[in-house]
């Protein structure tokens, strides 16, 4: 909660950035749209208001075109159980075992600014639905209180104007006391509901305005716009311009209502089409009703109305061209602006991907990675093409925990803290839960049981401004370490995804570091886990492991065969049981379901 309170008053800047582009451009090319092209416009806008709460990120046109090819392109694999074990050192040629060994970390604090900003938009939130609840209490009792339309005159005008409008549903009408002007409410089952003064003061052809009025709110489906303006009124209360821009939703929808009724009208009745609106502009009030849309509104909004009557004239061809090509690129610009609003509001450590489609199909491991999160990627570097199981979570980033050595063991390396030939350290005696890692250690035995204190040592030696500077040479995830001396692999800032963890090993394999050649092939040996008969396969695991449970399992690494490199991760979570062995025993099942 405390993210996304975070995340939400980021959007929530971005959103205002949008709608500030949307008013001007209305405002810039107000002569360019129709009155009810104007309107329709705001229906983006509601859209981008939709998209931080959505599920899924939008995709941007490119990123759309890679999907679908690579949906295209997609292969499968239904396999029902998973088998295989962990790879054993007691196979000939294997010259280490996976030992897993991970220390528990504290679960984060939420932010405190976090927790405050949504502790406020869900007490503002609360605060709009019940003044909804009471609005609406209100409705169900104007709605008791009515009757049927009894006065003749009115139900025969009102059926000569379902007949002009060829509308063959027979919408109830009902008579209120408890109302100064006609209103249209339901989504579902529509009712209109008269005044009894507006009745009373029977004027043919003032009714006959105010019920082509009602009835083009029911042919448009604004009772629907209704319901989506309360709605994201509710959600974003808290900003100020979305607020606005709703109010001005409101008014245009009116204006297109009234446009859409003096396209009825000749232009004779135009000036009294007007003239109701003035005849009545002291009688009528802003609707009670949440979701209903009525003739009614404040002076100053009737006032913009008339303006506008009175300089309408029916848009010719070209200005709907013209108004449809501008509508088509304010879409296009929104629709751009979206994935970017959508970075803003999910998680804010997906790895911004791009790959050509024809390299990437997707497949399916689902029965794999039955009662996981995760993902798998696969990249082989003969065919230069990729294999992906669950692309959303191939480009979250999440710490990287032991996986990280690979590369800290390269970095002491190129700072001379060990050595291809000497990389011993002495225990200091210190009393760790893991007996394997209670003794001295060189580079392999501290790969082999992961031992923590092996690589925080050479962390210590090198200091944390020459680790920034090599996590940003080798780009490694978002390249952000601990501000203290903690291990920044551990539950820290530094977080990588498993595209990227396949990126880099593939980087590491052909030295494109421009390191020194010895070292690569003393980091390569220090993760090898078998070789034999021309075939190599390196890896390393990782667990997460919070307030004692483990969260977050790695498995990473490549293989060498017949002449190709295939380059893999494994990345799988939980509330339990998700470490690095079960994520190798997943890597090992989908590799020899492939034939690998």
């Amino acid at each position: 909660m405390a993210d996304f309170g975070i995340r939400f008053f980021l959007c929530n800047i971005f959103i205002g950035v949008i709608t500030g582009f949307l008013l001007t451009t209305k405002r810039l090319l107000k002569n360019c749209f129709t009155s009810r092209m104007q309107y329709n416009l705001w229906f983006l806008l509601l859209g981008i208001l939709a998209v931080p709460f959505l599920p899924f990120r939008p995709a941007s046109f490119a990123q759309a075109l890679a999907w679908l090819g690579a949906w295209r392109h997609a292969v499968s694999s239904d396999k029902a159980a998973i088998t295989g074990t962990v790879l054993n050192p007691d196979i000939p040629g294997a010259a280490n075992q996976i030992n897993d060994f991970a220390l528990s970390v504290s679960g984060e604090t939420p932010s405190v600014i976090g927790l405050v900003l949504c502790a406020v938009w869900l007490i503002g939130m609360a605060a709009m639905v019940l003044l909804v609840i009471k609005s609406a209490v209100r409705v169900n009792a104007v709605k008791k209180s009515a009757l049927p339309l009894q006065n003749r005159a009115v139900r025969i005008l009102y059926n000569d104007c379902l007949r002009e409008m060829k509308i063959k549903r027979k919408i109830p009408v009902y008579s209120t006391a408890f109302l100064k002007s006609p209103v249209i409410t339901g989504l579902f089952k529509p009712c209109i509901y008269l005044p009894i003064h507006l009745i009373s003061d029977y004027h043919a052809a003032d009714m006959r305005y105010m019920l082509l009025h009602e009835l083009q709110h029911y042919r448009h489906k604004d009772a629907l716009a209704g319901y989506l303006m309360n709605f994201f009124g509710i959600l974003y209360w808290c900003n100020p311009l979305v607020r606005y821009a709703l109010k001005e939703m409101y008014i245009d929808r009116e204006i297109a209502c009234d446009s859409s009724v003096l396209h009825l009208l000749g232009e004779n009745d135009y000036a009294d089409y007007g003239n109701t609106l003035v005849n009545f502009a002291e009688k009528v009030s802003l609707t009670p009703f949440p979701f209903a849309a009525g003739i009614s509104g404040n002076l100053k909004q009737i006032q913009r109305r008339i303006v506008h009557i009175s300089s309408y004239k029916k848009p010719s061809a070209f200005r709907k061209i013209k108004g449809a090509t501008a509508f088509a690129a304010i879409a296009a610009v929104l629709f751009s602006l979206a994935p970017v609003l959508s970075t803003c509001a999910a998680e804010p450590n997906q790895y911004p991907w791009n790959i050509p489609s024809d390299k990437v199909s997707a497949i399916d491991l689902t029965a794999c990675f039955r009662g996981y999160e995760g993902s798998f990627v696969l990249y082989d570097l003969k065919n230069d093409a990729w294999k992906i199981y669950n692309m959303e979570q191939a480009t979250l980033r999440t710490a990287p925990y032991s996986t990280y050595k690979i590369y800290d063991a390269l970095l002491g390396l190129e700072e001379g803290v060990i050595t291809p030939e000497d990389s011993f350290m002495a225990w200091d005696g210190t009393d760790y839960p893991f007996e394997a890692w209670n003794g001295n250690q060189d580079l392999f035995s501290a790969m082999q049981s992961s031992v923590n204190w092996y690589f925080e040592e050479i962390d210590r030696q090198i200091g944390s401004s020459a680790i920034q500077s090599y996590i940003h040479k080798i780009g490694y995830g978002n390249e952000k370490i601990n501000a203290d001396r903690s291990p920044c692999w551990m539950q820290g800032t530094l977080k990588i995804s498993p595209v990227e963890q396949v990126e880099l090993l593939t980087a590491l394999h052909s030295n494109r570091f421009g390191f020194a050649p010895e070292n690569i092939d003393t980091v390569k040996s220090s993760i090898r886990l078998f070789s034999s008969e021309g075939k190599t396969f390196y890896g390393k695991t990782g667990t997460g492991r919070v307030d004692g449970q483990d969260v977050n399992g790695w498995f990473v690494g490549f293989f060498e065969t017949g002449g190709n490199t295939c380059f893999f991760a494994t990345n799988i979570r939980s509330d339990c049981d998700a470490d690095g062995s079960r994520a190798a025993e997943i890597t090992e099942a989908v590799l020899s379901d492939f034939n690998f």
